[in-house]
């Protein structure tokens, strides 16, 4: 079996070593084999199993969030859902059910949401009717390994002992902000992340490297703060760390660039 972990957001789970993960935009694909990612492979080992996720900052429940998936399912595929079912992995909690799919359609559906702390999974999987005995055996021991582990192997750390994700490169603090005065004391860093999971990631590893969040102010479009805030403090160090959407995309695959910034307030 291989070990998945997704550092941003902080959950592993184990797959079969034959099997193919890629990344999609924002959402991780589990397939049997390459071709099976094609839209239109209709071969005997076709199936995807499909895991996204989103930063809850309010932590609402779970019931909302579910609505708003099945209404979104239903809009694309034109289906609606059956029994739905509390759903536990762990001490997480969500709604599964299987999709009733329009009788023309050759696919079954089924998909489930699971809340672990601020961290909302959506998964979904898809596989034709006729591969069901093969495919729904291995995604549900896939999906059944889901684990959410304290550390995760793979940040790295600045001179000021900030933990930083994978893929993060400094770069000029005015290109981000551009009202700076003294550029000394400001550090800035640019990836591929969107603000959800920074905050995913930094809940979990600022904890680990010791840090205390002081304050917290989650990314939100309900205010006009365009950006989550954390004053933090570990030993004698003090830092104001922002986490900040950008408008750039890579345009191969499609993630947001997000920006982290700080400032240090103390020496």
């Amino acid at each position: 079996m291989t070990l998945f972990q997704h550092i941003l957001w902080g959950y592993e789970l184990t797959y079969p070593n034959s099997w193919v993960h890629q990344k999609i935009k924002d959402t991780d694909v589990f397939v049997s084999k390459l071709e099976a990612l094609e839209p239109d492979y209709e071969g005997s080992e076709a199936g995807q199993l499909q895991i996204r996720c989103e930063w809850n900052w309010a932590r609402q429940n779970v019931e909302p969030l579910w609505n708003e998936q099945l209404g979104k399912i239903a809009g694309i595929v034109g289906a609606k859902s059956i029994g739905s079912a509390p759903w536990r992995i762990g001490d997480a909690t969500g709604i599964e059910a299987e999709i009733v799919m329009p009788k023309k359609d050759k696919n079954r559906l089924w998909t489930g949401i699971l809340m672990h702390e601020f961290c909302v999974l959506h998964f979904m999987v898809i596989h034709p009717k006729e591969a069901r005995e093969f495919f729904e055996l291995e995604a549900t021991r896939i999906i059944s390994s889901l684990q959410f582990p304290k550390s995760i192997a793979g940040a790295s750390t600045t001179l000021e002992g900030l933990p930083l994700p994978p893929n993060f490169e400094p770069t000029d603090p005015q290109l981000v902000l551009n009202d700076i005065g003294d550029v000394r004391n400001w550090r800035a860093f640019t990836g591929e992340a969107e603000v959800g999971a920074l905050q995913s990631f930094y809940l979990r590893e600022l904890a680990a490297h010791h840090w205390e969040i002081v304050e917290y102010v989650p990314y939100t479009n309900l205010t006009e703060l365009g950006f989550a805030r954390y004053r933090l403090q570990k030993e004698n160090q003090s830092l104001t760390l922002g986490l900040m959407p950008s408008e750039k995309v890579d345009p191969i695959t499609g993630q947001t660039q997000a920006n982290i910034v700080y400032k240090i307030t103390t020496a």
